[in-house]
């Protein structure tokens, strides 16, 4: 609706997983090489953990991309909340070692197509990684004891596959009453809100690969987008959507900090009286 306003050849501040606006801050990249290590050194399992929108789905994808061809298969399972064995089965799919996913299987059938498939594959030359986001919906479920058992299938003495557990801060108190799981756990990543400056870098990166040529948001209103959304991503993505939006409908030539505070109290803010 507004790109064209605005000169823009896509919508900037899209919640997708598009690499072109993975922005690279320095949280960001270290976590991206610890993780890095942990499946390239074939290490049992390595935790990722940072609040709700503060870009942890688009790192697991920008670590998928980065892996070369011998990181296979890569499974990136994104709604956790099954049954063991669903959960299991669905794996067991998406890995390749069952040919019909929606059929019926027992924990047992599931696992042990797992154990076979994970050893050839192994046997290939390959290394399989399993990202499970929103791992902490996992905790009642008994899910997270059946993942830790599968990082016991061994394949000339190291792991078969590198489990990546990724979700919220919640994780990590769970985690330390699981030893067994918590022990196996070749690097930990805590994703940070950015910064002042970084936050001024993220909008400035998202409008260039939106095609941006010019000043968009007045340096004032990177400062109070800052203040408002702490850093977080989601939120400065919603927050400058919806600015470029209103700055649209109104014929703004640039957003300043005054617009920036009114649209966050008119429409991100709003609540029920």
């Amino acid at each position: 609706m507004y790109k064209a306003y605005w000169q823009l050849h896509s919508r900037p501040f899209e919640n997708c997983i598009d690499s072109r606006f993975y922005y690279p801050s320095d949280v960001h990249q270290g976590a991206l090489l610890k993780l890095r290590y942990a499946v390239e050194n074939r290490r049992g399992a390595a935790l990722l953990t940072g609040t709700a929108g503060s870009g942890k789905t688009l790192l697991v994808n920008a670590l998928k991309r980065q892996l070369d061809e011998h990181f296979t298969p890569f499974v990136h399972i994104v709604f956790p909340q099954m049954s063991v064995s669903e959960l299991l089965a669905y794996l067991a799919a998406e890995m390749g070692a069952l040919s019909n996913p929606i059929a019926r299987v027992s924990v047992d059938e599931s696992v042990s197509r797992l154990q076979h498939f994970l050893i050839e594959n192994t046997q290939r030359g390959c290394h399989a990684v399993m990202a499970v986001d929103e791992a902490h919906l996992l905790l009642d479920s008994g899910a997270l004891e059946a993942l830790r058992l599968l990082m016991n299938f061994e394949s000339a003495a190291q792991p078969a596959l590198t489990l990546l557990l990724v979700g919220q801060p919640t994780l990590l108190p769970a985690l330390e009453r699981m030893p067994a799981l918590e022990a196996r756990l070749s690097v930990k990543c805590l994703l940070r809100p950015l910064n002042l400056e970084e936050t001024v870098s993220y909008v400035t990166h998202r409008l260039t690969a939106g095609g941006a040529t010019r000043e968009i948001f007045a340096s004032e209103a990177l400062v109070t987008l800052h203040q408002l959304t702490s850093g977080n991503p989601r939120r400065i993505n919603r927050l400058c959507d919806l600015a470029l939006l209103i700055g649209f409908a109104e014929e703004q030539v640039r957003i300043n900090a005054h617009q920036i505070e009114a649209v966050s109290n008119e429409l991100v803010t709003i609540a029920a009286e």
